[in-house]
């Protein structure tokens, strides 16, 4: 028998969806890795069709996708990433999901409805996904719904730091939108040494995204008022809770928000507000039309990047959380 040495060495895979390549650039940028090489292409009906152009066996594969609009589009094509991925052999497959498309339906509201959040992730599993990776789920007990390791993962030390560096933090009063937030208010409070205060306000069932604000609990007056969310989508909800605030003496009001949805004219209706800026991060492409003077957007490939690389190294994500790197 010949005297013959073998050695397998791990190989980390970095793909990319179509929904957000300049975020998935940035993230091989900063792992020092380039993205696979993939064909993807619609077809004249609308079917999706993707192939690998090179081998992904025994690869550990990170395929980043984000859910933004058109969102049924991008999910289905991670799907189809997902698959390929599984039945060409690679090795374990992570669904890096910086938005998490239908996170706001994480529950049954009225009788005869679906658990969508539940659903999305279950056809992650049934494609073949091993590991869930996101950032700032609309709730954490979409966590429970992937039957496998989840990665939480979280924008507010990168918001606050922007925070920290062009405002006056002894001036900022922190400001959950409902009492939903709070516990995301109570992190930005521990961060930044601010006080706390809450908007109590009532959603119309029958009027999907508007809201009858009732008061604000905790005082506000000359004070720049830092409301916290994880979505800013419509912008009716910020304004209303903006115009709340100045109401109740606030001198200014700054938003902070992960996940730049920006639907419709959020973009028109947040420039026109009384709102001094809104400061966002790119888990969602933002395109030209949902550019506005008052937005800010920071890159949260950085955050991912760390996190991927620690899976991939086989270290521990949650030691991040606890060097507070990834969360407060």
């Amino acid at each position: 028998m010949s005297d013959i040495e073998t050695t397998t060495s791990k190989r980390l895979l970095l793909v990319s969806g179509r929904a957000n390549e300049p975020l998935a650039e940035a993230v091989a940028l900063e792992l020092g890795t380039k993205l696979a090489s993939l064909t993807a292409y619609d077809f004249a009906n609308g079917e999706i069709f993707v192939r690998f152009n090179e081998s992904v066996r025994g690869t550990d594969a990170f395929v980043l996708q984000s859910h933004s609009d058109p969102i049924n589009k991008w999910i289905m094509e991670q799907m189809l990433i997902i698959d390929a991925l599984r039945r060409a052999s690679a090795r374990r497959i992570t669904v890096v999901v910086p938005y998490y498309g239908y996170a706001r339906q994480d529950k049954k509201h009225r009788g005869r409805e679906p658990i969508s959040a539940r659903l999305v992730s279950d056809l992650m599993r049934t494609a073949g996904a091993d590991r869930l990776m996101a950032v700032d789920l609309h709730t954490s007990q979409i966590q429970g719904f992937f039957d496998g390791p989840v990665d939480h993962l979280f924008a507010l030390n990168l918001l606050a730091e922007h925070v920290r560096k062009n405002i006056d933090v002894s001036k900022i009063t922190v400001v959950s939108p409902d009492a939903g937030r709070v516990r995301v208010a109570e992190r930005w409070t521990d961060v930044l040494g601010s006080p706390l205060a809450i908007i109590h306000k009532r959603r119309d069932p029958d009027i999907p995204n508007e809201v009858r604000v009732l008061e604000v609990v905790g005082d506000v007056k000359d004070r720049i008022c830092l409301l916290v969310d994880d979505i800013v989508d419509t912008g009716g909800t910020i304004i209303k809770a903006a115009e709340t605030l100045f109401d109740y003496g606030a001198s200014a009001v700054i938003v902070a928000a992960s996940h730049a949805v920006l639907s419709d004219n959020a973009a028109e209706r947040l420039q026109q507000s009384r709102i001094t800026e809104v400061i966002v991060t790119d888990t969602l492409p933002v395109t030209q039309a949902q550019s506005f003077e008052k937005l800010t957007v920071l890159s949260i490939a950085p955050l991912l990047a760390t996190a991927i690389n620690e899976v991939f190294n086989e270290g521990s994500v949650t030691q991040l959380f606890d060097d507070g790197r990834l969360q407060a």
